[in-house]
């Protein structure tokens, strides 16, 4: 069983900077892909980014160049920068461990999940 616990979240004003950080229970993001999804208020569960296996990331196009997935060399925890924000990033956000190595930007790719963090962007 992986347990995954995320921190970082809180309140910060547009253009603003956050930290997620994602802990597991084990070095399981050496074998097996990381991902962050968000969820605001009223809306579906949405695919963020996510880093493989081999280091390779992958963003969302609403996201892209403003947030930087990365892990540490221990493979323990995946962190999520995020720069610029928006009041649009205000969500609750969850990391995921993915079935394989590979990333997937569906929910059905991953089967651990972390309870979620909340971020919210004033304008």
């Amino acid at each position: 069983q992986v347990q995954l616990v995320e921190s970082g979240g809180g309140l910060v004003q547009a253009g603003g900077s956050l930290r997620l950080s994602c802990a597991a229970s084990g070095p399981t993001f050496s074998t097996y892909a990381g991902g962050w999804f968000r969820q605001a208020p009223g809306k579906e569960r949405e695919f963020v980014a996510a880093i493989n296996w081999a280091g390779s990331t992958f963003y969302a196009d609403s996201v892209k160049a403003r947030f930087t997935i990365s892990r540490d060399n221990a493979k323990t925890t995946v962190y999520l920068q995020m720069n610029s924000l928006k009041p649009e990033d205000t969500a609750v956000y969850y990391c995921a461990r993915s079935r394989t190595g590979g990333v997937s930007r569906l929910e059905r790719g991953y089967d651990y999940w972390g309870q979620g963090t909340q971020v919210t962007v004033s304008s």
